[in-house]
């Protein structure tokens, strides 16, 4: 009968043994090795934090938090409140097991019995404390499990991996991530107070103020439990919801942080960075979101490459908060002049006084007419290409793009790094003088970089150490057309008849700088260089709707003026020497506006005098009608009555008209056309028989 009970004892032993046998518990250095933040952090060149960016969206935890970092305030409350007897037992608390049978006996009041061990053995597996399965069986696992923990790890390691895993308020988990989103604190900086609170969550992280303020009061043992309420008031307004970082640079986080527990130190100068911030949130909240609502700023180091400043938007009544403004593409506007001129200049078929003619044009293309027009719709004759280009006139651009090539300019815009541009010249157009085409704030800004490093292009840097080869250098423009370019765009006297003599653009030391407009008012751009620095600004609108009552110099240059200026202070830009290769002479320029003065040419291309040409020695051609033009007959008009006048320029004696293969007549005595329906061919024809220009157009 004894061998019965025996064998009966055995058995249930063996099955209880079984039945509460727990998972296997991993040693601390596991745990710790196996920890992945929910956050990736981004650095400036000088190792402060810039940012962080949430990547793991399952929970919200921080980096590993040792016990030496968590201040002893905080440590001594949570073992007061959760278990008092922690440095003494080996996991399981018998005394406070026995209290917690006997409160249960007589319906006194328990803490309960589950001690530090026992929660740190639920968060390792958390099967141990499922919810539906608190029966005394999983209790007896948890208990168990919490043993094996205390007989292999230290206490330290425990508490430490206890405040690093616990799960807090809203998604939070650990000290880490607690501290910042409730007190707005690191753990080494909470006092009494705090640590009360803290521990006064760790039952029911979700408690109402009432029931927290009493637990915590209880647990600080304050008579006085005013301040404590006052701070449960604080924490659960949400006051400390913000992450507890500096929130400068969110945009290029997402760009860069993408692995949970990244660490990425840039070359962003933290001071560049908050001086651009300063100064874009400014011109924003003074234009108004009626106006303007969004804005992006690059800085560049001109030697380097670096990033000093990459600000993507500054939110305030933005509707695209979320989008980078610095990485978005958007139409450039008058900001690719610069680069044509640069090209024409180094190929000496202009100079910076070579005449160019304002006036009305028309330019057939693939796709029909072409009729550019100047900002302000007036013209101003002939001017110069200084003048033209410190002006942002646009039909120069366009003629000066008429004598360099559509493709050939497209080509050089791909080699300053516009990536943007993947179609050929003739997609283009004679627009894309006018800067018809797409590009970033940051292509914007290297491309202008390229001017201030006498023409020589390497790519930009946002990770420290990044060095460019010599096969990633390349020589775009001459050093000779960079400088005299340079030199026209820092001429405030070139561009007083377009911005005024004292606009945003003029600094009190050295510095170039070109604006530029989208068509439909939706992109205002100002990018510009010193001697150290590349400074590129952009304002507009995100979701592409038009900005109001916002010009070149209102817009984006009082940010550009502001981030220059906070980034020489102390040390102000210094003038270019003048390069190998370029020339002053004194030159007149008669027939303009311009009075005389000192001009830089490229060697072997200086004149003493530049002069718009004659009308005589002009090439004599047909301008009109226009090559392309449809014509539309009107029924309403006899058709005897209804004629097609030919206009002829330069001087064309001896010269005739040949209309569809049939002799029109002598080209200089005002010849008129009978409208046929169908295509028509009309040619100029020199003395010898020689066609000199044709035109096709079409009437219906």
């Amino acid at each position: 009968m004894v061998a019965w009970a025996a064998l009966a004892a055995l058995i249930l032993t063996t099955a209880a043994h079984l039945l509460t046998r727990p998972p296997d518990m991993p040693g601390y250095t596991a745990v710790r090795a196996d920890w992945k933040p929910s956050e990736a952090w981004l650095y400036d060149r000088e190792g402060r934090l810039l940012d962080s960016e949430r990547v793991d969206f399952e929970r919200r935890r921080l980096g590993w938090v040792a016990l030496k970092d968590i201040s002893p305030a905080l440590r001594d409350a949570v073992v007061r409140a959760e278990d008092k007897r922690f440095w003494s037992h080996g996991g399981i608390d018998w005394l406070a097991i026995a209290s917690a049978v006997r409160a249960r006996w007589t319906g006194d009041r328990s803490r309960g019995a589950s001690t530090l061990p026992m929660q740190l053995a639920a968060y390792l597996a958390p099967d141990l404390a499922q919810p539906g399965r608190r029966s005394w069986l999983a209790k007896i696992r948890q208990m168990r499990a919490a043993e094996a923990l205390a007989a292999s790890w230290s206490r330290g390691e425990m508490l430490e991996a206890y405040f690093n895993l616990v799960p807090l308020r809203g998604e939070a988990q650990g000290i880490g991530a607690g501290a910042q989103s409730l007190f707005g604190k690191r753990p080494a900086e909470m006092n009494r107070t705090d640590a009360a609170l803290f521990a006064g969550l760790l039952p029911n992280p979700s408690a109402d103020g009432r029931t927290l303020g009493t637990r915590a009061c209880r647990i600080a043992a304050a008579k006085d439990c005013t301040a404590i309420r006052a701070a449960v008031a604080t924490l659960l307004s949400g006051e400390h919801a913000a992450r507890f970082d500096p929130a400068l640079a969110p945009h290029l986080a997402v760009r860069l942080l993408d692995k949970p527990g990244k660490r990425v130190t840039t070359t962003i100068d933290r001071a560049a960075q908050s001086a651009a911030i300063i100064a874009l949130r400014r011109q924003l909240s003074g234009l108004g979101a009626n106006r303007v609502r969004d804005g992006a700023v690059v800085v560049l180091d001109n030697r380097t490459g670096d990033v000093l400043a990459y600000v993507g938007g500054v939110g305030l009544k933005s509707t695209a908060a979320a989008v980078d403004g610095a990485n978005a593409r958007r139409q450039a506007g008058s900001t690719l002049k610069p680069h044509l001129y640069a090209q024409t200049i180094e190929k000496g078929w202009l100079t910076a006084a070579s005449i160019l003619d304002d006036s009305p044009v028309q330019l057939d293309t693939a796709s029909g007419l072409y009729v550019p027009k100047n900002y302000d719709r007036s013209f101003k004759g002939p001017v110069s290409v200084r003048h033209a280009l410190a002006s942002s006139l646009n039909v120069p651009a366009v003629r000066a793009l008429v004598l360099d090539d559509v493709q050939s300019f497209r080509d050089r815009l791909w080699a300053l790094g516009y990536h943007g541009l993947v179609e050929d010249g003739e997609y283009y157009g004679f627009s894309l003088a006018l800067g018809s085409a797409e590009v970033s704030l940051v292509e914007q800004a290297n491309a202008f970089r390229t001017f201030a490093n006498h023409g020589r292009w390497s790519p930009v840097h946002f990770i420290p150490g990044k060095r460019s080869d010599e096969a990633e250098t390349r020589q775009i423009f001459s050093p000779a057309a960079a400088f005299i370019v340079g030199d026209i765009l820092a001429d405030a006297s070139a561009r007083a008849d377009a911005f005024g003599s004292d606009s945003a653009l003029r600094l009190p030391f050295w510095a170039a700088a070109k604006t530029g407009t989208s068509k439909g008012m939706r992109d205002n751009w100002c990018v510009g260089w010193s001697d150290r620095f590349t400074v590129a600004v952009w304002v507009g609108n995100l979701e592409g709707d038009s900005m109001r009552a916002v010009s070149g110099t209102s817009g984006a240059a009082p940010v550009w003026r502001d981030v220059m200026m906070a980034l020489h202070s102390g040390q102000p830009g210094k003038p270019p020497a003048v390069p190998e290769g370029v020339e002053a002479r004194q030159v007149r320029l008669p027939g303009t506006r311009e009075p005389p003065r000192r001009e830089y040419f490229v060697r072997g291309t200086a004149q003493a005098e530049m002069a718009a040409t004659p009308p005589v020695a002009r090439r004599p051609r047909i301008t009109s009608p226009v090559s392309g033009s449809v014509y539309a007959l009107d029924p309403d008009i006899p058709i005897d009555r209804q004629r097609i006048a030919v206009v002829v320029s330069g001087s064309v004696a001896g010269y005739r008209l040949i209309l569809d293969r049939k002799p029109l007549g002598d080209a200089d005595t005002g010849q008129q056309i009978f409208p046929r329906p169908g295509s028509h061919l009309l040619s100029l024809v020199d003395p010898g028989g020689r066609t000199i220009d044709r035109v096709r157009f079409t009437v219906r």
